[in-house]
């Protein structure tokens, strides 16, 4: 008996002794409040005391299962529940919740936000539940998310065994539901027949089922949009602006979260820069090279990008506008420019607004070898004014070799070599191209001219 009790003072410890109060160690506080409730108190600690036995055993499996020690006393006191439940059932939950292939994170994330998991007919209705869905494999993440949900959004197993019958119904594969069920929240069961309008939307653009299938696999996420106040407006403007079922069909099978993500008026901010462009005829090409409807796309990313970075959307259009040739640069080349010129020289990003043709130039070729100059220049005292961004972006490669590296050879190497004058050769003149061919004068030819002349005379 000494032993049992020995073995459960640690238990005890945890479930009834709270830290101090370490700010008035000494003060006793007084309280005004009404008397708690004995009957609802945690029981004593008396080890004849069977509630207490039953917290203790629960206790100790929970450590075993690896929850957090520090947070075991304010679990157990919250729910008070566990009082009436048998070690042996919760250890069937802990079973349960690990054969649904659940890691010792997403079990303790499941019992801090959904405690009533630990509830063995609770968790018997949704184990049922999951094995009536008839689907191939259900991911671990979506198990922690319909149990912390179902708590949390009052959401029943018989409102998500409707939503999966409905998007049966739809068409929808086993692939595609899977999907959304990882990624959507599980309020949309309660509704399910509205993600039948949101697909018949998409129908409107000749889109077959495999198709629907395919966005709703890589964007499960447009089910959950708002159908008159977000995909509605979006597709009118599609229509508004002339763009074919095959562009919208194209674009929404490429990458269907770039284009229904966008709100309503974003698609008309980016075509309004397109047709105001004044740049080269190759560039605007190529800009428009893949359609309208990609170009806006990418004028959207890049857009986004420079948002991102801490630029307005009215100066990050105007960058655009008036260095275009940004749209066809790749996102990944931009955000290394952006990143040198926040990070390596300092600068913030508002720059871009007076230099935009910052972001058209090289960078391993032209602001990189630039920037190493001047460096070299200060650490040598060789500068005697400031060198800004107009320097390294607008001066051209023999105007900045003639300034800062003809009259420092060491910086020749850093720069790249020297640069020779080459003077420029103009096509040859109209007066060589028609002079008359030469041929030689024979005796008979001159013999014959004399006697010509002869003749005259």
């Amino acid at each position: 008996m000494a032993t049992r009790v020995l073995a459960r003072l640690p238990l005890r410890r945890i479930l009834f002794e709270s830290p101090p109060n370490r700010s008035f160690p000494y003060r006793k506080i007084r309280s005004f409040s009404r008397p708690s409730n004995h009957h609802a108190a945690i029981p004593s600690e008396s080890p004849s005391n069977p509630h207490f036995s039953r917290q203790v055993s629960i206790a100790g499996l929970l450590l075993r299962y690896g929850f957090p020690q520090s947070q075991l006393h304010e679990f157990i006191r919250k729910n008070r529940f566990l009082m009436g439940s048998s070690p042996s059932d919760v250890e069937k939950c802990i079973g349960i919740l690990l054969s649904f292939g659940l890691n010792q994170d997403s079990l303790f994330s499941i019992l801090s936000s959904c405690p009533w998991t630990l509830e063995l007919g609770f968790l018997r209705k949704w184990q049922t539940a999951f094995s009536e869905l008839r689907l191939p494999s259900l991911s671990p993440s979506f198990v922690r998310r319909a149990l912390e949900q179902s708590a949390k959004l009052r959401i029943d197993p018989n409102d998500l065994h409707r939503g999966v019958q409905v998007m049966k119904n739809l068409s929808l594969n086993d692939k595609a539901m899977s999907r959304v069920l990882e990624e959507v929240p599980l309020t949309l069961m309660k509704n399910p027949f509205d993600i039948g309008c949101r697909i018949d939307i998409l129908k409107d653009f000749r889109l077959k089922n495999d198709e629907i299938n395919r966005i709703c696999y890589l964007f499960p996420g447009f089910l959950a949009y708002n159908v008159d106040s977000r995909l509605r407006p979006l597709f009118a403007e599609l229509r508004d602006l002339d763009f074919t079922p095959e562009e919208v069909r194209k674009m929404l099978l490429n990458n269907p979260k770039l284009l229904l993500s966008m709100e309503a008026g974003e698609l008309s901010r980016c075509v309004d820069l397109l047709n105001s462009l004044k740049c080269r005829v190759p560039i605007k090409k190529k800009i428009l090279s893949n359609g309208r409807l990609m170009a806006c796309t990418e004028v959207k990313l890049r857009v986004d990008c420079l948002c991102c970075h801490g630029l307005i959307h009215r100066d990050a259009f105007k960058v655009l506008f008036v260095e275009p040739r940004v749209i066809i640069y790749d996102l990944e080349d931009i955000e290394k420019k952006i990143d040198f010129l926040l990070h390596k020289l300092g600068l913030c990003i508002e720059h871009l607004i007076e230099f935009p043709d910052y972001l058209g130039v090289n960078l391993q070729k032209q602001i990189i070898p630039r920037f190493d100059v001047i460096e070299h220049l200060k650490s040598i005292g060789g500068l005697g004014f400031n060198v800004g961004l107009k320097h390294l972006v607008r001066l051209s490669r023999l105007k900045f070799y003639n300034l800062f590296v003809k009259p420092y050879p060491e910086c020749e190497k850093i720069f790249g070599g020297s640069i020779r004058e080459i003077k420029p050769q103009h096509p040859t003149g109209m007066w060589k191209l028609f002079k008359p061919q030469k041929f030689s004068d024979t005796e008979e030819d001159v013999k014959n001219m004399k006697l010509f002349m002869e003749s005259l005379a």
